[in-house]
């Protein structure tokens, strides 16, 4: 009886292993590079790099090398763009109204990653902006405190 209870035990623990493993998969489909933006980011060795407790993904093993150059020299744009493929991949996750701080109520995609917002008024403040003012004002550094966005483990992202 010890031993099948111990067995049931360890068959649990090995398909709990096998099931958190498979949930830290991350999905890519529809996934675009941060600096290239007509290639699919890939998960292969090279192409990506950490960034605010998550894993940025890229096209190639040559867009991470610039990425590095543009981080490093404060491009809000390519941090923007950084920030909505956590948030797309569900690395990164938001708490608050992006502009006001306040609860959570509706919604829009934008460069794949959902954002939400604590009124119809906010949504269309983000609706009329474009391009990458749009990007910079959802996914820049201030969104990110102001939204109040935190890695998948819970933890506030180190703002560069």
């Amino acid at each position: 009886m010890k031993a099948r209870s111990l067995l049931v035990g360890a068959v649990s623990v090995a398909i709990l292993s096998v099931s958190l493993y498979a949930a830290e998969k991350i999905k890519l489909e529809g996934i675009k590079c941060v600096i290239n933006p007509k290639g699919a980011a890939k998960d292969v060795d090279g192409s990506s790099r950490e960034h605010r407790g998550g894993t940025v993904y890229f096209c190639c093993a040559n867009c991470p090398r610039a990425f590095d150059k543009k981080i490093e020299a404060k491009d809000e744009v390519v941090d923007s763009k950084a920030n909505a493929q956590l948030v797309a991949t569900k690395q990164a996750k938001q708490a608050k109204c992006v502009f006001t701080g306040g609860p959570l109520k509706t919604q829009l995609t934008v460069a794949g990653a959902e954002v939400q917002f604590c009124c119809d008024k906010c949504k269309g403040k983000a609706e009329k902006l474009e391009g990458n003012a749009q990007l910079v004002a959802l996914f820049g550094d201030k969104a990110f405190k102001k939204g109040g966005f935190v890695d998948a483990k819970g933890n506030l992202p180190k703002m560069e």
